[in-house]
């Protein structure tokens, strides 16, 4: 399971819910609890996601509690800055209610194949098309965007496990080196597949018409 949470499928509620339904219940849900920001209502909303999770979703307490574990050393800091300036009340709140925001944002992810939620992006710009977006462009940037976590994270682990081999794992270069070579190298790698497929970007494609009219 990726940090991002992969679709896992299932025969629940949430599965079956319409995507807008998510959005709404996942928007309400975090605004509540930051807004009232009171240690009741933190509770209560974990206990919401867990209901929503187990029963909703019939999805595992292991899906769950996954992508906290790649988290517990920002929610660790986290935590006890707010421990030593605002006391233990403050650190709860803010790292119960980011992990709230989080496992609920998760659940779409978890619940929805990413078609659907590309398809749901798209269409949520749509009414953004009178000033000059294009609804088929964002969709497209943000799926480069979900394939590419993956790879960079992948390359990351590579670079680390050769440079320990090596003997270099407390070596800046020798660590971002090959990761920044390997991110170049994709991106020209998707760059020239977009091409290919008639995909660049606009400013190009208005330049060749430009060129044509004045040939």
């Amino acid at each position: 399971m990726s940090l991002l949470g992969s679709y896992v499928q299932r025969r629940s509620l949430l599965h079956a819910a319409p995507l807008w339904g998510k959005f709404l219940a996942v928007a309400a849900l975090s605004v509540t609890v930051l807004v009232l920001n009171a240690w009741w209502m933190t509770l209560a909303a974990l206990g919401i996601v867990t209901v929503a999770y187990t029963a909703g979703a019939r999805l595992s307490l292991k899906l769950m509690l996954g992508p906290l574990a790649r988290m517990w050393p920002l929610i660790l800091i986290l935590g006890a800055f707010q421990v030593v300036t605002a006391g233990a009340l403050a650190a709860f709140l803010v790292v119960g209610n980011i992990v709230v925001c989080v496992l609920a944002a998760l659940l779409i992810t978890l619940t929805t194949e990413s078609h659907r939620i590309l398809d749901g992006l798209v269409s949520l710009a749509r009414p953004l098309r009178f000033l000059g977006a294009d609804p088929e462009r964002f969709g497209l940037t943000v799926s480069l965007m979900l394939r590419s976590i993956p790879v960079l994270v992948g390359s990351a682990g590579d670079a680390r496990d050769a440079a320990r081999a090596r003997g270099l794992e407390r070596n800046p270069r020798a660590l971002i080196l090959p990761v920044f070579i390997g991110a170049v190298a994709y991106a020209q790698q998707t760059g020239e597949a977009l091409a290919a497929r008639g995909l660049g970007d606009a400013k190009s494609e208005y330049d060749d018409d430009d060129e044509g009219d004045t040939r």
